[in-house]
């Protein structure tokens, strides 16, 4: 496509797909698209995508993002709450927190057109919040299955949206969005939960050649991902060797973590894929994000620089094919 076409009177829709502490990274890729004249008046996002894409549509992106950027792990390590039900996280107080940055406007008298997607836990079907107070919306898309508790609504108990579509490109259609930018977060995850710590030796090479990407030093888990990790290891081996016996033969087994978050990533990568092969955006942006986990969520700084890089590299990209200067 033209690139010139997002700027012009057409309704450009953004799509902001799911990816939990990688959601950052849209921040970055507003930013990105703002800063080249293209201003998106639908905007739809499932799971983080819907949190960052709600606050932009409130006006508020701003104080979200001084915010985000605060955030360390020691925040984190206060702001989720554990639960025995429903998920390992209420996540009470991370959410009381957003809500008190977030005007209490209802979806339909925001400035710009914004739907949130959520899951049915009952039925699996696909549910679009396009009506109703925003933060109620958020709080039902990033509810992460097995992490974050379920949010209940009208009846229903609604769960991430990220399960059924994690880069909501029809939505954007079906709210009137004639182009659509689409933010795939989970492109570039598989091939790396399970090696070891240490940064992969072609990981390292790529970080060394490529200067878009952060240097090798940089790529590491979160403090707070690790501790979680951990803990979830120490419980998963004791309940084994209670059950086994302490002779049990030991293996080294991914912890329940890497489990849990490799299995979403492969789930939500694969969804993503065939419902863009079937509904293909008219961009597509790719943040490079294969060292985040899904709980870096003190990580905002580098993932909104990156997102920022991949708007440039995307745009580049359309203008090479179009055989202009790029």
């Amino acid at each position: 496509m033209d690139p010139n076409q997002l700027t012009g009177s057409q309704t450009v829709g953004l799509a902001l797909g799911s990816g939990a502490a990688r959601g950052w990274a849209h921040i970055g890729v507003i930013h990105g698209l703002l800063e080249r004249g293209i201003r998106p008046q639908v905007v739809c996002g499932s799971s983080m995508g819907a949190v960052v894409g709600g606050v932009y549509a409130a006006g508020a992106l701003p104080s979200f993002e001084e915010w985000a950027l605060r955030l360390d792990w020691r925040d984190l390590v206060g702001y989720f709450d554990l639960s025995m039900r429903g998920g390992l996280i209420k996540a009470r107080r991370i959410f009381e927190t957003m809500a008190s940055a977030l005007p209490d406007a209802d979806i339909e008298s925001l400035p710009c057109r914004f739907a949130a997607v959520a899951t049915d836990l009952a039925t699996g079907r696909e549910v679009w919040i396009r009506r109703g107070k925003l933060f109620e919306a958020l709080r039902a898309s990033v509810a992460l299955p097995g992490l974050v508790t379920p949010a209940s609504q009208d009846g229903r108990w609604l769960v991430d949206g990220g399960l059924v579509n994690p880069v909501p490109v029809s939505l954007c259609r079906a709210l009137g969005a004639q182009h659509v930018i689409a933010v795939d977060l989970n492109s570039t995850l598989l091939g790396r939960r399970f090696r070891a710590e240490a940064v992969p030796e072609e990981m390292a090479e790529d970080a060394n050649e490529d200067p878009e990407l952060e240097p090798a030093s940089a790529l590491r888990d979160s403090a707070f991902g690790r501790a979680l990790g951990g803990a979830l290891q120490d419980l998963a081996e004791e309940l084994r060797h209670r059950l086994l016996g302490d002779d049990a033969e030991r293996e080294v087994l991914p912890s329940v973590y890497e489990v849990m978050a490799n299995s979403l990533n492969i789930m939500q990568m694969r969804i993503s894929r065939s419902r863009m092969a079937g509904d293909p955006p008219d961009l597509l942006v790719t943040p490079r994000l294969a060292d985040f986990g899904l709980l870096d969520f003190d990580r905002a700084e580098e993932a909104i620089a990156e997102g920022r890089r991949a708007v440039a590299r995307a745009l580049a990209s359309v203008d090479t094919d179009l055989g202009s200067p790029a």
